[in-house]
């Protein structure tokens, strides 16, 4: 046994990682796992490891678990919302309002079975979630300020639900209806004929 001084190795700890977009990426990845597992499904460890992030990230850049969920609806409805505007940039008449909506309604608006999939997931969560509520409430003003160009504020708000109903239930139907169907539907509530 020597009597000398004990040394012992500096403990190497990890480069802490610059990573600015971070956040961002935690954002999309709750929506990536809102689409496959529902808002009931998602935890903050499938978010992380959607994110490819430490555990520990979540909360440090995020409240909580409802709050991460906030902005990633947030950012869904930031990422639908330009998409359905682009929709009706060329429309001019009521006639190519209405095939513009039967459009939209079949699938022909940018939007995938996953983003509808988010987004009823956020109109089920807004039942339960005053937060939620207003981001809802803002999305759905927003789609009515574009159809609001061609009809008037109270029949916006009925076609609005008239999309919103129909691509319900193509999403959940087995029996679908095609386009002539949906078409025959629209005309109908807005008053032009095929």
């Amino acid at each position: 046994m020597t009597g000398g001084p004990v040394t012992t190795a500096p403990v190497a700890r990890s480069p802490r990682r610059y990573d600015p977009g971070r956040k961002s990426r935690i954002v999309d990845a709750a929506i990536e796992v809102i689409a496959d597992h529902g808002v009931a499904g998602t935890t903050s460890r499938r978010i992380a490891a959607a994110a490819d992030v430490p555990l520990g990230s979540i909360t440090y850049h995020f409240d909580n678990l409802e709050d991460l969920l906030e902005q990633a609806f947030r950012r869904h409805a930031e990422l639908m919302s330009p998409r359905y505007e682009a929709h009706f940039d060329q429309v001019t008449d009521l006639t190519g309002f209405a095939d513009a909506v039967t459009d939209l309604i079949n699938g022909d608006a940018g939007g995938d079975s996953r983003d509808w999939a988010v987004s009823y997931e956020l109109y089920l969560a807004a039942l339960r979630n005053p937060a939620l509520r207003g981001v809802t409430d803002a999305w759905m003003r927003r789609s009515r300020t574009v159809l609001e160009r061609f009809i008037d504020p109270v029949t916006a708000r009925g076609i609005d639900a008239v999309i919103e109903g129909l691509v319900m239930h193509l999403i959940l139907s087995t029996a679908t209806f095609d386009r002539a169907e949906t078409r025959t539907i629209v005309g109908r509530f807005l008053g032009v004929p095929q």
